[in-house]
């Protein structure tokens, strides 16, 4: 899972990342927002109403979910588990509210976290994207602090300061997760079958 403070560009990495990694695919969220110009329902979120949200919610089809600058965003429990049982790798992008739960849940997972370079640059990134109004924006800023201040509960710190960079260093950091041995224990006693008898 990955997760950083609004404008920090994490759903580009998540994008870029799932492009660039075979057998990586991306959860996709449900959320309350409203579409940005060219995103599509079913590829970057399922965008419902509040009353589908909240009967996902209620009848436990959520693994996770949080409200979210006053809009709700959750991962579906159902499709969650069918990659999982699949032994598909799966990149949830979630906020911080929503990283807390699955670290709660005991679910395997693998936690990053993303910053910007600085506060200036988040500022800079968050003014350009032109979809919030300053009285949003300054509300988001003040929120990336107190989300940044729980970095240290993640895995690894990605600083998305050059973007093919951040990508790259998101890249190894699953790579390296798919070789750590107590993943590979299987396909090892498999190799080592192979072998002849001593």
């Amino acid at each position: 899972m990955i997760s950083a403070p609004s404008g920090t560009g994490k759903s580009t990495l998540a994008r870029r990342l799932v492009e660039s990694v075979p057998g990586l695919r991306f959860s996709v969220s449900y959320t309350t927002r409203p579409r940005r110009a060219g995103e599509e329902s079913g590829r970057e979120y399922h965008f419902v109403d509040r009353e589908r949200f909240e009967a996902l919610a209620t009848s436990g089809g959520l693994l996770e979910w949080a409200e979210v600058f006053g809009q709700r965003y959750g991962t579906g429990r159902e499709a969650t588990a069918s990659a999982l049982a699949s032994g598909e790798d799966l990149l949830l992008d979630i906020d911080v509210q929503g990283a807390r739960q699955i670290r709660a849940s005991g679910l395997d997972a693998i936690s990053i976290f993303v910053l910007p370079p600085s506060y200036e640059a988040l500022e800079a990134r968050l003014r350009m994207r032109a979809s919030d109004d300053p009285l949003a924006v300054a509300g988001r800023l003040s929120e990336a602090r107190r989300e940044s201040m729980e970095y240290d509960q993640f895995d690894y710190v990605v600083v998305n300061a050059e973007l093919e960079e951040a990508t790259s260093t998101l890249a190894s950091i699953v790579r390296a997760e798919r070789s750590k041995t107590a993943r590979l224990r299987e396909r090892v006693a498999e190799i080592l079958e192979t072998f002849p008898a001593p």
